[in-house]
């Protein structure tokens, strides 16, 4: 069965707003007075598509206001400026301190150096009277693989600033937390003819035909931003050593966490395996059915059996992560 399916047969009409979307619906005036307009499915005011044209064969699905939203706590929106950007509600009861995080890596002094990459949060919205949610802007930003990789270069450009975001994250004492493929993303907008919509990524934005590829990332470099501070954490020099209590995140491979009554372990070290699964089930193993392995990447096999070792004593820090990198991608050079 469906979602679709399953949505109707719980008495919702073809279109309607699932819960979830009816609560950015309840917030359209609210961010448009903030300068953010919601698509225009979130209008309170709207009239459907597919119902002004009588009589079309078309299916709802078919119309730009069709499109609903797969993930509930996010949402796209425009700016005033016309910039697409993507919207994320959070509670300041629980959540304040992913807004700190995302604020202290997107200050004046860290958003510029160049191993930055922490998404930056271009705004924070305060809840409306009466509420605890706030709203976090970021840059509409696509899956690291959308639109595929043509060359290995492109890809060691991709390994390389992954590495290096997570390790300026713990220079400055914070982990991120949970680390995962879809926690990275890519800025891979401009390698398209037209922005691609956010709902559907393979339509255009104004949903009249589908997006092509117009250029590359070895001719129009991306940046790749770590996403989600949802479960990061910061950790004081004078914290040693660090330790937190198991489970957390989304990979539940980390071998701490199988443990009998797995006691405090090392953040920092379950981050390090974290990125280097992702490597692992992305590029190098496979993911089941839902990833292949791919040819070509072996070179980084080493580094990420170390950066997987079952033992998190016997991993690198992140810092040895990028050194030893950087040695292995000179040597395909020689």
């Amino acid at each position: 069965m469906s979602a679709l399916d399953f949505r109707l047969e719980q008495g919702f009409e073809p279109g309607d707003l699932s819960p979830r979307e009816t609560f950015w619906s309840n917030h359209y005036e609210f961010l448009k007075k903030h300068g953010y307009t919601l698509r225009n499915r979130y209008n309170p005011d709207r009239v459907l598509s597919w119902k002004k044209q009588k009589g079309t064969s078309r299916r709802f699905t078919e119309f730009e206001d069709g499109q609903y939203s797969r993930h509930g706590q996010i949402l796209d929106a425009t700016r005033d400026d016309g910039t697409l950007v993507v919207l994320k509600d959070v509670s300041v009861d629980t959540k304040e301190h992913e807004i700190q995080i995302g604020k202290f890596f997107s200050s004046e002094v860290l958003a510029t150096h160049p191993k930055n990459h922490c998404v930056p949060f271009l705004d924070v919205i305060n809840p409306p009277e009466g509420s605890r949610t706030a709203f976090i802007v970021m840059p509409y930003l696509l899956e690291t693989n959308y639109p595929s990789f043509q060359t290995i270069g492109e890809v060691v450009s991709y390994f390389r600033q992954i590495f290096e975001g997570l390790q300026f994250m713990h220079e400055n004492n914070v982990i991120h937390g949970d680390c995962k493929s879809d926690n990275l993303m890519a800025g891979t907008v401009p390698l398209f003819n037209v922005t691609p919509h956010p709902a559907r990524r393979f339509m255009r934005l104004d949903y009249k035909g589908r997006v092509s590829v117009s250029s590359s990332r070895t001719k129009k470099p991306v940046k790749y931003y770590l996403i989600d501070f949802d479960l990061s954490e910061v950790y004081r020099p004078e914290d040693a050593p660090y330790l937190r209590q198991p489970p957390w995140g989304g990979d539940k491979s980390v071998p701490e966490f199988s443990l009998p009554n797995a006691p405090p372990c090392d953040p920092f070290a379950v981050d390090v395996y974290c990125m280097g699964n992702c490597i692992r089930e992305d590029y190098l193993d496979g993911r089941e059915i839902l990833e292949k392995a791919k040819k070509g990447f072996e070179f980084v096999r080493g580094l990420v059996n170390d950066m997987t070792n079952p033992d998190p004593r016997k991993r690198p820090s992140m810092s040895d992560v990028v050194t030893r990198f950087e040695d292995i991608v000179k040597g395909l050079d020689d």
